[in-house]
């Protein structure tokens, strides 16, 4: 890097840094901005509130909410503007460890605007809504199946347990007993596809009819006796269901097919990597296709 283009990113970097911005931020306030603090003179307006808020995101306690969430920031900023008083006492502002910090995060912020920009525009109800219609119109017909298991560690344990129900005894009261499936209350699997479960186990309760139960199946996990209580078609879960998991989906999509033109216009040159290998650069993740809500 250039001693010129060094200096110019890090004077942008200075001015546009995140470690600085709230003093900025104050001294730069509108007349409208409330002043919710001040330390040592310099005010914490309810602009950098918000500012604040997005940033923290998930860092904040879920517990918090209303004037206790913003207690919880504000007390942050005033935390965060003594640290940054101390130093920029200390002169921490004018090495170049910093310079280049705040260069990066100012190309970060740049590409995190840009891209936030592309959501808003991507999102819109009749992308959304096409792109759940296209998904429900591709779904193949499968089948959904409930069932009750028993899970054991042993073939002779499971035949017991087989036994007990043959015998009269109520499946969920025995499952309640024996089984060693925690996640399962009285053996209640609920509603599943056959790809969700284990091979042995998908395919031994898809070659079954309602109110059969199995000999003994073997899996990873144990020995299972299964009671398949009934079937269904498996339908589109509706669009309320899922409206912000198709949403991301749309963002992401508009996001990574950005960067993907970005990268078939531009010259890229990497040296950590051979000739061949570095053309163009790796290409983005793509956009995760919208999944349909568990049941």
């Amino acid at each position: 890097m250039s001693n010129a283009r060094y200096n110019a990113r890090s004077l942008a970097g200075v001015a546009f840094g995140t470690l600085g911005l709230v003093a900025l931020m104050a001294a730069a306030a509108p007349a409208q901005a409330k002043v919710l603090a001040k330390v040592n003179g310099v005010e914490i307006t309810d602009d950098d509130l918000k500012i604040a808020m997005e940033d923290l995101g998930p860092g904040i306690p879920r517990q918090l909410e209303g004037k206790a969430r913003d207690s919880y920031i504000i007390d942050f900023l005033i935390d965060e503007q003594l640290v940054v008083q101390k130093a920029q006492a200390d002169k921490l502002a004018e090495t170049p460890e910093f310079a280049r910090k705040m260069a990066y995060l100012r190309d970060k912020a740049l590409m995190e605007t840009l891209l936030g920009n592309v959501a808003k525009t991507a999102a819109t109800d009749a992308a959304i809504k096409a792109t759940y219609d296209e998904a429900a119109k591709n779904q193949k017909p499968e089948t959904e199946f409930h069932a009750h298991h028993i899970l054991v560690p042993t073939e002779e344990e499971a035949k017991k347990a087989l036994a007990r129900v043959k015998g009269g005894e109520d499946f969920s009261k025995v499952a309640g007993e024996v089984s060693k499936d925690p996640g399962s209350k009285g053996g209640d699997l609920g509603w599943f596809t056959k790809d969700r479960m284990v091979p042995e186990f998908g395919e031994a309760a898809s070659k079954m009819k309602p109110g059969d139960i199995s000999e003994p199946v073997k899996t990873q996990f144990g020995w299972h006796i299964i009671k398949l209580d009934e079937t269904r078609p498996k339908t589109f879960p509706p669009m309320d269901q899922v409206k912000e998991q198709v949403a991301r989906y749309v963002v992401q999509k508009a996001q990574s097919e950005l960067v993907m033109k970005l990268r078939e216009g531009a010259k890229i040159e990497r040296t950590d990597q051979p000739a061949d290998a570095a053309k163009g650069g790796a290409a983005p993740a793509p956009a995760a296709k919208p999944e349909e809500k568990k049941k």
